[in-house]
């Protein structure tokens, strides 16, 4: 009989195990992948991750949680360092793009796919308004102070789909040579910021 781990050592291995699961499941895809084959990776019984999750399902859903909640973390402290509604957006921007290009995998299992029982998981749920709170946040921030016209919540997904599109485009690999992607970044920003206005820019 397995002996009894302190919180401690079950957190240590779900952490090990959902560190596997990301590299495994955005090489191979999550259908592709078994949980015999998380068990291998890790060098444990193929029924050791059932002691800790209930299927592959819910190593997903928790593999996406992390991954939304260091994401979160992130834009959240690139949005309290900063001074400034515009400046506020920049960093937080800047803190978007640096986790993207850092962590590849998880930024891929985050936003390429969708589970269909996501309500079932609170801890990916509250992980991912979490930051979407945030992306928000930053755009009422220049509503409120009158550098932009519109509704904040659709201002954030305009914001969002600009550096989502480029970054996907970066990572596969698709960009022209000539694009450099910091440039292409910069101006997608400029031109929706400057588009909402009004009568005046607000970027030199």
């Amino acid at each position: 009989m397995p002996r009894a781990l302190s919180p401690a050592e079950v957190e240590a291995f779900r952490d090990r195990l959902c560190a596997a699961a990301e590299r495994l499941f955005a090489e191979h895809g999550p259908q592709a992948v078994t949980m015999r084959q998380l068990a291998v990776a890790l060098g444990v019984s193929p029924m050791t991750p059932y002691r800790y999750f209930r299927d592959k399902d819910d190593i997903l859903a928790a593999v996406r949680a992390s991954g939304f909640e260091r994401f979160a973390i992130a834009l959240e402290a690139a949005y309290r360092a900063a001074d400034g509604p515009l400046e506020r957006s920049l960093a937080v921007g800047r803190a978007y793009v640096g986790f993207a290009l850092k962590n590849p995998d998880a930024y891929r299992l985050m936003f390429d796919l969708s589970q269909p029982n996501e309500a079932d998981y609170p801890d990916l749920v509250a992980a991912s308004r979490r930051a979407r709170d945030i992306m928000a946040g930053q755009a009422t921030g220049l509503v409120e102070a009158g550098l932009i016209e519109g509704d904040p919540v659709l201002v954030s997904h305009m914001l969002w789909a600009a550096l989502h599109g480029g970054l996907v485009l970066q990572l596969a690999g698709k960009l022209s040579p000539a694009i450099d992607p910091s440039a292409l970044r910069r101006g997608a920003f400029e031109a929706i910021i400057r588009g909402l206005a009004g009568r005046g820019a607000v970027l030199s």
